[in-house]
């Protein structure tokens, strides 16, 4: 090979070659630094075009999870007030065997009346509760608000504003949906005690006041004020009973609801969690591997720095033979 002065090919190669082993070895700093295999677009385009549409999605499922715990959290605390109405109810009927008792004279019968009806008020403060500002139960059967009903178990969607539908998939709208309704309490206390026996609950349309209600056999065990509420003497046992059973009917709906959400959460929680293993096979980088690179690399950065040096020595072979 001869010996120039004007050109030095060996250092320009090894130079050439320093500044690729410098880039691969920058890329590998970059990858085990970040912990991701596509650092910039160029890395992997393709790649990245999908795994941005996998991050939307698990961004998606994350927020319906949360809408999702959110709505059982709803329904455990509407189940928790159903829960104390049964209690109340119980006492309720405790307090009509004990007003039955004929060795009690009228004062302690007046004393037990007291009690009920101030039991009364505290049953409808209750249907009054809301949960996040959002009302638990439903006053009204209607849209507009001026209808009251009695409880029907065959129909608890009985208007648009009682019913909540809460997305359980990724799509959003377009996906599956559970609807959760404000429980129908008020109905539930209300009884029709003509028919109080069978399985036909009429609508108590445009009975808005206590003595209209009693007068079309209507009973209601929640009273907004203490005079308005009934006494002892005018219910029924079958009609303690008959409220208790619509509890019970509106707690066994509440739980298949809640039962239904549950297993929702868990399909979206799995499903967030196949999308991350996912996206994880696409971005994550193999540290291993890019660790290996990265011993690759520094030598062979160090190995074209010197070999850029002993390229240039011949420039002074040159320069010895003017000597």
């Amino acid at each position: 090979m001869p010996i120039t002065v004007n050109s030095n090919p060996a250092a320009t190669s090894a130079s050439f070659y320093l500044s690729r082993n410098n880039y691969a070895l920058q890329k590998s700093i970059n990858r085990l630094s970040s912990g991701s295999r596509i650092v910039h677009p160029n890395d992997d385009a393709g790649g990245l075009a999908v795994s941005m549409k996998l991050e939307s999605t698990i961004t998606r499922l994350k927020g319906t999870e949360k809408n999702i715990r959110n709505a059982i959290s709803y329904l455990e605390v509407q189940d928790g007030v159903y829960s104390n109405v049964g209690k109340i109810m119980n006492r309720m009927i405790e307090l009509k065997g004990l007003s039955q008792d004929v060795l009690k004279n009228s004062s302690d019968n007046d004393n037990y009346n007291k009690e009920f009806r101030n039991l009364q008020v505290q049953l409808y403060d209750m249907s009054k509760l809301t949960f996040n500002g959002v009302s638990m139960f439903a006053n009204h059967t209607t849209k507009t608000c001026s209808q009251e009903a009695l409880f029907d178990d065959m129909e608890q969607d009985l208007g648009l504003d009682n019913t909540m539908s809460i997305f359980v998939s990724s799509d959003g709208t377009a996906g599956p949906k559970v609807s959760i309704n404000k429980g129908l309490l008020l109905s539930a206390l209300t009884i029709n005690s003509s028919t109080k026996d069978s399985d036909e609950w009429t609508q108590a349309r445009g009975h808005t006041d206590a003595a209209t209600r009693r007068a079309n056999n209507l009973y209601t065990f929640a009273s907004e004020t203490y005079a308005s509420a009934i006494k002892l003497e005018e219910m029924s046992v079958g009609v303690f009973t008959q409220a208790l059973e619509n509890i019970a009917t509106l707690r066994a709906d509440n739980g298949g609801t809640m039962s239904r959400l549950r297993y929702a959460s868990d399909n979206v929680t799995l499903q967030e969690r196949n999308f991350v293993a996912a996206n994880g096979r696409i971005v994550d980088v193999d540290i291993a591997a890019e660790s290996t690179r990265l011993a690759k690399y520094q030598i062979l950065s160090q190995a074209s720095a010197s070999m850029i040096a002993q390229a240039n020595s011949a420039m002074e072979i040159a320069l010895m033979l003017f000597r």
